[in-house]
């Protein structure tokens, strides 16, 4: 029998918003009899072709409907543009209104993450903009609780609206261990509401 999975979606230009999923992954993965499908999205192209391989070169395999239709949660992450998702998961996410017809993704869960290259780069604005079409699909949004003590010491990453890591302007500060532990609890929170909800 084939488990429940949250699906993690994502974005990334340079690799941290990647790493923030595989972290995220790993909460999930910390509840019994649920899985973490993680999954990408491909960059989106100014001409008018696909330029994008059919399968990426390394990473996560790109998303597809069935994989969005059949999850039992989703978490979507991606970098900030302007304090908003960037464009190949805005794209990828307008392509769903099949699925929102169908209304497969009612009273599920979901949880966003991102990353900036400075703490005041729209963090926060960027968390809250995903979460508006997911509650046109009918999701629930999930959050990080301040019972999780790593929200009130970190001096980087981590919001109540979900996951997040101080890239720095040349997006190589690594994810501090504050960061960490909020995306540990985020895949954790999610996973073990997703099976509430799924009853």
């Amino acid at each position: 029998m084939e488990l429940p999975y949250i699906l993690i979606v994502y974005y990334s230009r340079y690799g941290a918003t990647e790493k923030m999923a595989q972290l995220i992954a790993r909460g999930v993965e910390q509840t019994q009899n649920i899985e973490a499908r993680i999954r990408t999205v491909p960059s989106v192209s100014a001409t008018t072709e696909a330029v994008e391989p059919e399968v990426p070169a390394d990473g996560a395999i790109y998303c597809t409907d069935e994989d969005l239709r059949n999850c039992t949660g989703l978490l979507i992450g991606s970098p900030t543009r302007f304090g908003n998702m960037a464009s190949a998961l805005k794209y990828f996410i307008d392509g769903t209104g099949g699925i929102w017809a169908s209304g497969a993704l009612i009273n599920k869960p979901f949880a966003a993450f991102t990353s900036t290259s400075s703490l005041h780069g729209g963090q926060e604005s960027t968390l809250l903009t995903m979460a508006i079409p997911l509650l046109h699909h009918g999701m629930v949004y999930c959050g990080i609780p301040y019972s999780e003590s790593a929200l009130n010491t970190t001096s980087s990453g981590g919001t109540p609206y979900g996951a997040s890591h101080l890239a720095g302007a040349d997006n190589k500060n690594s994810i501090s261990e504050d960061e960490k532990t909020l995306c540990l609890a985020l895949g954790k929170r999610m996973a073990e509401l997703a099976l509430k909800l799924n009853v």
